[in-house]
């Protein structure tokens, strides 16, 4: 077994946390083992969501998980935003924290949604010396997601895996595995994910989200509006058995289902990681 990318309990099968499930959540606390939460819903927040906060991290291990930090983009990170998350981080003292593998600014300007970057030995050099300035702020380790993306930037010069395992690499970084966005890039790209499985920098690996997508016209999304499919759980069951996770979560954000269907998932998800000694 190859070592873990950073030092961090294990904190076994979680979910992403939702408002709206929240009276079903701490009905059912003792089936969910942790909480990620969205970092960028409690940087302005309310009284009310700061006591959400506290509710939580009262009950259950949290982790936080960013959408807006813009780690790829080339004239740096919002340092603003990076005060912002700095002390979320701090309040609620995660193990690790996370964010997504893109960039949402550029120029200055946010584009509002997770853009892939081109696979270039450039966008690495970007993405790490924008991680060096975050690392100086925030102590705490990050860990990096792999997302979807729609169409592949022109002038690539290596395929997803090799871009992934090289800013890993210069970052120091560990990997949050997104299996339903490796399934969904494999499918529309044409990957052969059997093929290539080793590829994929598995020594870096800390924690993992899975969901449920959908096709739309002719194209695999990842939707988080249904039930993990039977191809992300083999995906899942394959990387658990493969790389030392210490943490998975389902992500759901529409199309809610009664919440003990989310919580088959989670205890589906825990069953794996037990059987290979995982979790506990």
């Amino acid at each position: 077994m190859v070592a873990s990318a950073i030092d961090a309990p294990a904190l076994g099968s979680g979910l992403g946390y939702r408002p709206q499930f929240r009276a079903d959540l701490f009905a059912r606390r003792d089936e969910v083992d942790f909480i990620e939460i969205i970092a960028d819903h409690y940087l302005d927040a309310s009284k009310e969501k700061l006591a959400e906060l506290e509710l939580l991290g009262a009950h259950f291990p949290l982790v936080a998980h960013g959408l807006d930090l813009s780690i790829g983009s080339a004239d740096g990170v919002d340092s603003r935003y990076l005060d912002k998350i700095a002390a979320l981080i701090e309040r609620i003292d995660p193990p690790w924290w996370s964010e997504h593998l893109c960039f949402t600014r550029a120029g200055g300007i946010s584009i509002g949604h997770l853009a892939s970057l081109p696979y270039t030995q450039e966008a690495v050099d970007v993405v790490a010396r924008n991680v060096e300035v975050v690392r100086r702020r925030i102590k705490t380790p990050l860990i990096l997601e792999n997302i979807t993306c729609v169409v592949r930037i022109p002038g690539g010069e290596m395929d997803e895996a090799e871009f992934l395992w090289r800013t890993l690499e210069a970052t120091g970084c560990g990997w949050l595995c997104d299996v339903a966005n490796m399934h969904v890039n494999a499918t529309n790209f044409g990957v052969d994910l059997e093929r290539d499985f080793e590829r994929w920098p598995w020594d870096r690996l800390v924690q993992i989200h899975y969901a449920g997508g959908r096709q739309r016209d002719g194209l695999l999304i990842d939707s988080h509006d249904a039930a993990t499919s039977d191809a992300v759980w083999r995906l899942y069951d394959r990387v658990v058995a493969r790389a030392p996770v210490k943490a998975v979560i389902l992500e759901r954000d529409e199309k809610m289902p009664p919440f003990g269907e989310l919580i088959d998932e989670v205890a589906r998800a825990r069953r794996t990681l037990v059987e290979n000694g995982r979790w506990r």
